[in-house]
């Protein structure tokens, strides 16, 4: 027993002795120079700086991102917004060059791909594609590298609601559920949230289970689950608002639809990205157009329902997407219109938000993920 202990206390202190470095990726979206790439940057966790690492060049719209569980690998949506274009790229990471390498790519199952998730277990990735609107799944080799699409599931019909924007289907995001055995993919064109059961077993791992409505135009885009695993956040990017669900036992049922706006403000919603903070306290929810700042909700530890406590201004134009370390001490917004990333320093206790560093010059940033990582 003595002997199991002393292991443990030195593996955990043989960690703290390495050097911890925190990667920052960031994809994009450049209509002036497509081939930009993704960008990796370094996170100085003193001064919130960041120091650019490398360039994996000549990527034509890398929209969006995401890691593999143990960080050796990143996914990337790539030739989003290509007429009859979309692949989803895979490549694996040197924690200690800081550089890509790429691996291969698969077509995406449909026009303009927006976002991509990695099963827990590192062997599925899963994709949706917002103008063809379609899900994707892809099982993966042992060096992180995608096979050809496993299954595809299209959609056609939009609820029609909002005419420019709800014409079709457009699914927009995929989430797993705490325990990885449901997909979550919110419609924005057809006011739903799809959801799958994941068999991650099964040569074909997806099967469409009965989702939840939408309130009609509300125009679902986002979400995210509560680590306590019993409530769940959609930000809709039409009408301005957040829904919140209890989820039990693999179901979602409504319990609040809440505004991210002043209330003087009657049009011209564009909400964008949502997260709940890792502690469970506090969900921030991006808003675009008129507004470029982050609605700060304060969640009820019982009830899951929201209470706004505040705003707080990305200081740049259109946050398509942010993201909280895991520490939930920072928050980095990615202001795609003005080209800049925001890193801020976050309260544990109140929620609220205070401007660490601001760094310009980065074209056109729509994604960004942080990892820390022991070298």
């Amino acid at each position: 027993m003595l002997k199991s202990t002393l292991f443990s206390l030195c593996f955990f202190m043989s960690l703290h002795l390495q050097a911890q470095t925190y990667y920052v990726f960031v994809g994009a979206y450049v209509p002036k120079a497509p081939d930009q790439g993704i960008n990796v940057y370094v996170l100085d966790t003193l001064s919130g700086e960041l120091k650019h690492k490398s360039l994996y060049p000549d990527l034509v719209n890398p929209s969006y991102l995401n890691l593999s569980p143990n960080g050796k690998n990143l996914y990337a949506c790539t030739e989003a917004r290509v007429p009859k274009g979309g692949n989803v790229s895979s490549f694996t990471f040197d924690s200690l060059s800081g550089k890509l390498t790429f691996l291969n790519k698969q077509p995406s199952g449909g026009e303009n791909p927006v976002y991509v998730n990695v099963h827990r277990s590192g062997k599925w990735v899963v994709n949706t594609n917002y103008t063809e609107a379609s899900v994707t799944a892809y099982s993966v080799n042992a060096d992180g590298s995608l096979n050809p699409p496993a299954q595809l599931f299209e959609y056609k019909e939009g609820s029609k609601v909002v005419n420019d924007r709800q014409a079709a289907a457009h699914t927009h995001s995929c989430v797993f559920s705490p325990n990885y055995d449901q997909l979550i993919v919110p419609d924005l064109g057809a006011d739903k949230v799809r959801m799958y059961r994941f068999d991650a077993q099964a040569p074909q791992p997806l099967s469409e289970l009965a989702g939840a409505a939408s309130p009609a135009g509300n125009g679902p885009r986002h979400f995210s689950f509560h680590p306590s695993q019993k409530f769940a956040y959609c930000i809709e990017e039409l009408s301005g608002t957040v829904s919140a669900y209890r989820y039990k036992k693999g179901k979602l049922s409504s319990i609040q639809n809440i505004s991210a706006h002043p209330q003087e403000l009657q049009s011209g919603f564009s909400g964008a990205d949502i997260h709940t903070s890792p502690d469970g306290r506090f969900l921030y929810v991006s808003n675009r157009g008129n507004e470029n700042n982050l609605v700060i909700y304060a969640i009820h530890r019982s009830k899951g329902t929201l209470t706004n406590v505040g705003y707080q201004s990305t200081l740049g134009n259109h946050p398509r997407n942010f993201t909280l370390d895991p520490t939930g001490k920072f928050l980095l917004v990615a202001n795609m219109n003005s080209n800049s990333i925001v890193v801020f320093k976050r309260d544990v206790q109140s929620g609220l938000l205070s401007k660490m560093s601001v760094t310009e010059g980065i074209p056109s940033p729509s994604c960004i993920k942080v990892r820390k990582y022991y070298n």
